[in-house]
């Protein structure tokens, strides 16, 4: 027994869900791959996709794979038990870069945190310049985050769009492990997108 189809309004159809904060790389993609809808930030994959599955929002954009990790999870799996179908996906270029609030220095940072799948992206250079990986639940949220506390000893990984977002200071760009790092997201609709 499927679950009917919720009924999606004008409004939720111009609105385009992802899971992080403002500037996050999900964040990003629906910039660029839905320049038409509003995007609508939830906190984690499931409460993107329940909203999708409510009719509060026309379309999610979730990451699923990374050529880097593999499988970005817990998303891949959410993505193949939600029971709705994928419109579209496209593999984007994954920047990472370290950031932290203005004033602070490479040589100052202990930490490095962000989402667990950037962390995995990164973990030659983190380990290289010996700053401990702090998991969060968001590239851009753990941005965010190293912004309010204006900590000087902690840094965020996260896309150049989060330093702009939480005005931090880049301190190195590119930091990601392969240089051909991409992420592939899914398009999911419970309705034609």
């Amino acid at each position: 027994m499927t679950d009917a189809a919720p009924i999606v309004s004008e409004e939720a159809a111009g609105r385009c869900g992802y899971q992080g904060a403002p500037g996050a790389f999900s964040y990003e993609a629906c910039l660029d791959l839905r320049p038409w809808d509003e995007p609508v930030a939830f906190d984690t994959f499931a409460e993107a996709i329940g909203a999708l599955k409510a009719g509060e929002v026309g379309c999610v954009l979730i990451p699923v794979e990374n050529s880097t990790i593999g499988r970005v999870e817990p998303a891949a799996t959410l993505v193949e038990q939600s029971g709705l179908v994928q419109v579209s996906d496209a593999w984007r270029p994954i920047r990472l870069a370290l950031m932290a609030p203005r004033g602070a220095r490479l040589a100052d940072i202990r930490t490095a945190e962000s989402h667990p799948a950037a962390l995995g992206q990164c973990v030659n250079f983190l380990a290289g310049i010996g700053v401990k990986a702090v998991e969060a639940f968001d590239t851009a949220g753990a941005a965010r985050d190293v912004a309010e506390a204006g900590d000087m000893t902690r840094a965020a990984v996260a896309p150049l769009r989060a330093a702009e977002v939480y005005e931090l200071s880049i301190l190195r760009h590119d930091i990601q492990d392969n240089s051909d790092n991409r992420t592939r997201f899914v398009l999911l609709s419970s309705a034609d997108a």
